[in-house]
């Protein structure tokens, strides 16, 4: 694979220092000269399939645009409006997305190092006074006057050369850095828009249940009305009556468990969506219904992981990062290279000179320096940080190896439950089908006097419980979906086009914090698409 584009931003950067420093020509030449330490950076090799098993449900066909936005094949506008509300309002992406500024900032502090790292303006005035001041009478003639003043406004600055590569080193390790938490916000918008489709699934599922509840309740109460109209005319037992009371009073004891389901899938759904639980019912508005499946699922081929999945690129770019470092401590062995020089004007006020003669180019001083520094007697101790950053690469390699097998796991989890749960649907529908009429067949017996009510009641609580397994195998179908498109790593494509953070989180930022242009989303987003990152 191409190798990781982490070195182009120390690069880019240098540019503008080239073009405005004309007295400088010397110390960059040694700069650009300078070789760069450590390792470059490759991505490490994995174990990835083949292909997926694929059959109806699942197909070869390869991930496009259109399955990027995955929920919109449920038609379902709903949902699309959920998805669309959480990805402006959530806080833990929003969160996310701060830290993609702030690592864009991290890493515009390690490009400033390529210049100048220290710089500093100096100025005082001094008085002194020889008749009441032993230590000012040694530099002060007997003749002067004895009170005189200096003065003195100084520039200086210190600039170590990048000649081992330690400050580009670090400038790839940042961008990675920040190319991860870039990565970061793509996985957890994935995460959001899964559990968003997840929590809308469970509360449709719950609302269904519901219905099939009350519902079957309705029937069982038509059902104890009639065992007592029997009972009453001496035609049964009043052992009939009370078994169709326990039996209503166990469908309506399910009643009250599945409304606090469906509460406490819409309380999760507030806190997705950014909002006070009582304000969530605005949102769920339109039918109540489960959505429907879609016919296939395509799901590409493995390798397609690589480039999709957030958290693999993540994981990758933090690989990178902590390649970049071991050039970063192998460079603190080496001497370090540095420029010094001072500029100012000083003046005085002795044998008819004048503070206010300050800024004349007589009184100019000028100091230039080179100097440089080996740490020869901490070896042992910068050669044990090259193999801490070392060690620390090697487990980040470690890491993305296991995220892509466990990436390919999760894919493979997700086609087995979605297919299971699918099979299962199938076989439930045609078993609710035969309980409801097993149910009216029993009971026209049961008011014939051809059957007793044993009978009913069985045929009543099958058809309960197979109608309520598959209002729940119908959610189990697309919660397997989902979380094959979560596996799949779709869903983070809706960050294109936006910012990662909200016009009141850029608003309050800007408010408290001189930002500058970095809150445009051209300043912080990359510009690069995910394959070109790694």
């Amino acid at each position: 694979m191409a190798r990781h584009k982490v070195a182009g931003a120390a690069h880019g950067a240098t540019a503008p220092a080239i073009a405005g420093a004309r007295y400088c020509a010397v110390p960059l030449a040694l700069l650009l000269a300078g070789c760069m330490l450590g390792p470059d950076y490759k991505t490490p090799e994995a174990q990835v399939a083949s292909q997926w098993p694929t059959d109806q449900l699942i197909s070869a066909r390869a991930f496009d645009a259109a399955d990027a936005y995955w929920w919109k094949a449920f038609n379902d506008p709903t949902l699309n409006a959920l998805i669309e509300t959480a990805f402006r309002n959530n806080p833990s992406l929003q969160v996310a997305g701060v830290r993609v500024l702030a690592a864009r900032a991290q890493l515009n502090q390690s490009i400033g190092n390529l210049f100048p790292q220290q710089q500093a303006i100096g100025g005082g005035v001094t008085r002194y006074n020889t008749t009441t001041s032993s230590a000012s009478r040694t530099p002060v003639s007997g003749a002067l006057s004895p009170d005189y003043s200096t003065d003195q406004l100084l520039f200086s600055a210190s600039w170590e050369l990048d000649f081992w590569g330690k400050y580009r080193r670090t400038i790839e390790s940042e961008r990675a850095s920040y190319l991860g938490t870039v990565a970061s916000y793509d996985d957890a918008l994935v995460t959001l828009v899964a559990d968003v489709a997840s929590s809308y699934v469970n509360i449709r599922t719950a609302e269904e249940r519901l219905r099939v509840a009350v519902r079957n309740a309705d029937i069982q109460r038509e059902s104890l009305r009639v065992a007592t109209v029997q009972y009453k005319f001496g035609e049964t037992s009043e052992l009939d009556v009370r078994q169709a009371t326990t039996l209503l009073g166990q469908t309506e004891a399910q009643i009250p468990r599945l409304q606090n389901t469906l509460n406490q899938a819409r309380n999760g759904l507030a806190v997705q969506l950014g909002v006070a639980p009582d304000h969530v019912d605005n949102f769920l508005t339109g039918p109540s219904d489960i959505p429907s499946a879609p016919a296939q699922i395509a799901v590409g081929i493995p390798k397609d992981l690589l480039r999709r999945r957030p958290d693999v690129r993540a994981a990758g770019l933090s690989a990178a990062s902590q390649s970049a470092l071991i050039g970063v401590a192998k460079a603190n062995m080496y001497p370090a290279f540095s420029l010094s020089g001072v500029f100012g004007y000083t003046s005085n006020n002795v044998a008819g000179n004048s503070l206010g003669d300050i800024f004349q180019w007589q009184n100019r001083v000028t100091q230039v320096g080179a100097s440089f520094v080996w740490p020869v007697f901490n070896y042992g101790r910068l050669v044990n940080q090259v193999r801490v950053q070392d060690a620390s690469f090697e487990q980040a390699i470690l890491n993305y190896q296991n995220t892509v097998l466990s990436a390919q796991a999760e894919v493979e989890n997700g086609i087995s439950a979605y297919r299971t749960e699918q099979q299962a649907l199938d076989n439930l529908s045609h078993a609710a089908d035969a309980a409801r009429r097993s149910t009216a067949l029993s009971m026209v017996q049961y008011k014939s006097g051809e059957a007793d009510y044993t009978t009913v009641l069985s045929t009543e609580q099958a058809q309960l419980s197979v109608e309520d397994s598959v209002a729940s195998a119908r959610g189990n179908v697309l919660l397997g979906m989902i979380g094959l498109y979560r596996a799949l790593g779709g869903g983070w494509e809706l960050r294109e086009g936006h910012d990662v953070i909200s016009d009141d989180v850029r608003a309050e930022m800007a408010r408290r914090t001189d930002w500058g242009s970095m809150l445009e989303p051209a300043h912080h987003i990359p510009g690069t698409q995910p394959e070109e990152e790694q």
